[in-house]
């Protein structure tokens, strides 16, 4: 049995090491990773998985982007990533369970779609579907990029490239 919680300042550098231990080296070299620069991830959806005895065993971090034309009021949504579960929790469903639970506090926080780039097979399960009409950073494969309406009709009619908060 796992406990969830809110991820903290405390937090912080233990989700980093299970980041490193879950991810390529490099992994902040990633197109995702320079939508995240300088921009803080998004209080409250930010999760962690701790055992009974406290060790961490997974984690979630959420923040916000945009997309759309940067002349046509882009729209707001939330870019899920990365998720990570240590790899001696995998396959027990953790990850499951928090990309779930943290999915279930967005639309409460006024958040109506996500976006990731990840594995349709895996994601398709949590609602996810390829969003044709959005362009994440290169070399981001388009094929990667997935979405979920968080309430009915949130991607309709959106279209465009995902930018930075702060941009």
């Amino acid at each position: 049995m796992y406990k969830f919680a809110p991820e903290t300042a405390q937090d912080h550098w233990e989700v980093e090491a299970l980041y490193d231990t879950c991810f390529a080296p490099g992994r902040e070299a990633l197109s995702s990773y320079r939508l995240r620069d300088g921009v803080p991830p998004v209080t409250g959806l930010c999760r962690v998985a701790r055992d009974a005895g406290g060790v961490l065993a997974g984690a979630i971090r959420y923040w916000p982007v945009r997309v759309g034309p940067v002349d046509v009021d882009p729209v707001d949504a939330l870019l899920l990533g990365p998720v990570a579960v240590h790899p001696t929790r995998q396959g027990e469903g953790l990850g499951r369970d928090l990309i779930e639970d943290s999915l279930a506090l967005a639309a409460p926080l006024g958040w109506t779609r996500v976006l990731l780039v990840g594995d349709a097979p895996y994601y398709g399960r949590f609602g996810f579907t390829r969003l044709d009409t959005v362009v994440m950073p290169p070399p981001t494969n388009p094929e990667r990029v997935l979405g979920r309406a968080l309430v009915p009709g949130a991607w309709d009619g959106v279209v465009g490239d995902v930018l930075r908060w702060a941009d």
